[in-house]
């Protein structure tokens, strides 16, 4: 969470900054209409230099995700990103719209309009040409920005309603590109001629054409393409009374490998689209095959039992993430709530190969709250358990109550010396990082994965 914090602070806080180089909101006379203008210009730099690198992000680049420790983290991010781009833009939106509307009730008095900039000669002529053109898309720009904004704000809202289903959101959010490719011209025309040649005006001629390519990457539907691989569905393992169906695939050639924790996005359904899975194998070249476990938790993830036959094609995506066990210290506690064991399962199945081969491994006990209990399930985790050598702690919510920090520190008298790896609701993360930060434990060595795509 450190890392995106501070990506937060840093993408607001540099334009803002820059363009307190360039100007004031200290107007002098201090008066509302001029005080207006450099706000509206203020806040349509820091709202298009947020929209940008959300859009960056939106493309899943491989450079950043390390330094954000995962693409859940880049994804928590882009949210943020959002949320912060759709309030300031509101803000923007209303000095200028509000303020005609309050002229117009008599609120307000707008000052006499002041004639057309003359222009200079020879070489600064051009200049001048190109500011005048500029001028004259004005009124085109605030129109198609405006409308621009409108569908925007719907799409984000949207995305951030949790009851809007996946397969329509993964539809819709993609018109934000198209949304982002008006307002980038919005932008071009109506910032402030004067900026163009100052360090805020730079960073924004970057970020609007990174954007640029960003959207355009969303909508040829060009992003993750060098990561994709198809493949085919060998096995379908149900398990009704979890409603957990377990899929293995054989993909083609070019799957780089994956490390346990990490995840992918598989395309079964084209009208569907991509959704994001644990991986819950370790990856053998020789058999190319790599199983996920889908848990119904929404309208698709329900019809994956019986959608999902052996025989059918799916393209994977990945690998992603950086939950991926790699730390020094010398035992590790890992919490797995519901099918946040699936990441658990395949670092498992990798332990108990690296033991077989003699391979050492940190102390390892693994906590698996869940709210259900299937027979045949806990068999084949405590199979897994016993290979890689690992201790087990099964809590049913309902026999034996929830796990809390207290019960984690009683069971693992040494977990001052270990790290803590979470996948679960987010609540139940987040209560347990701070109860054992409370007492003691590094905020470095508590690791939880954000699982979250919207």
């Amino acid at each position: 969470m450190k890392n995106i914090k501070m990506g937060w602070w840093l993408v607001l806080l540099v334009p803002a900054g820059l363009w307190f180089m360039a100007d004031t909101l200290w107007v002098q006379p201090f008066r509302y209409f001029p005080f207006r203008e450099v706000f509206i210009q203020f806040t349509g730099v820091v709202a298009m230099a947020v929209m940008s690198v959300g859009m960056v992000l939106a493309t899943r680049p491989r450079w950043l995700e390390a330094r954000l420790n995962g693409l859940d983290k880049m994804y928590r991010l882009h949210k943020w990103l959002g949320i912060t781009a759709l309030v300031v833009s509101v803000v923007h939106w209303w000095m200028s719209k509000g303020t005609k509307w309050m002229v117009g009730w008599g609120w307000l008095e707008r000052p006499a309009r002041r004639g057309p900039r003359g222009g200079g000669e020879g070489a600064a002529q051009a200049v001048v040409t190109l500011e005048q053109w500029l001028n004259t898309q004005r009124h085109l720009a605030e129109s198609m920005g405006e409308w621009a904004f409108y569908g925007a704000v719907v799409l984000m809202v949207l995305a951030l309603v949790k009851w809007f289903p996946y397969r329509l959101f993964a539809k819709t959010h993609r018109l934000l590109a198209v949304a982002y490719l008006v307002l980038a011209f919005h932008t071009v025309v109506l910032l402030k001629y004067a900026y163009w040649s100052q360090p805020v005006g730079w960073l924004m001629a970057v970020l609007t054409a990174a954007g640029v390519v960003a959207a355009l990457m969303v909508l040829l539907g060009r992003v993750g393409a060098g990561r994709k691989v198809s493949g085919e569905i060998l096995e379908v393992h149900r398990l009704p009374a979890l409603r957990v169906v377990r899929t293995t695939l054989r993909l083609a050639s070019g799957w780089p490998g994956h490390e346990a924790g990490q995840f992918a996005f598989v395309t079964t359904h084209r009208a569907e689209g991509a959704h994001p899975y644990t991986i819950a194998s370790h990856w053998d070249p020789a058999t190319r095959e790599i199983t996920f476990i889908t848990k119904a938790l929404g309208d698709y993830t329900a019809t994956l039992p019986q959608a999902l036959q052996p025989g059918m094609p799916a393209t994977v995506e990945g690998p992603y993430g950086c939950f991926t066990f790699n730390d020094d210290a010398p035992r590790q506690i890992w919490v797995g709530g519901g099918i946040g064991i699936t990441p658990f399962v395949a670092r498992l199945k990798e332990m108990a190969q690296e033991r077989a081969q003699g391979a050492h491994a940190p102390e390892v006990d693994l906590f698996h709250t869940t709210t259900e209990l299937d027979p045949e399930a806990l068999a084949l985790l405590e199979a897994d358990a016993a290979a890689a050598g690992v201790h087990l702690h099964v809590l049913v919510d309902a026999r034996d109550g929830r796990l809390t920090g207290e019960r984690l520190r009683a069971a693992v008298p040494e977990w001052r010396t270990a790290s803590v790896w979470f996948c679960g609701p987010a609540g139940f993360g987040t209560a347990l990082r701070t109860d054992l930060l409370a007492q003691g434990l590094p905020a470095g060595r508590f690791h939880q994965e954000l699982f979250a795509m919207r």
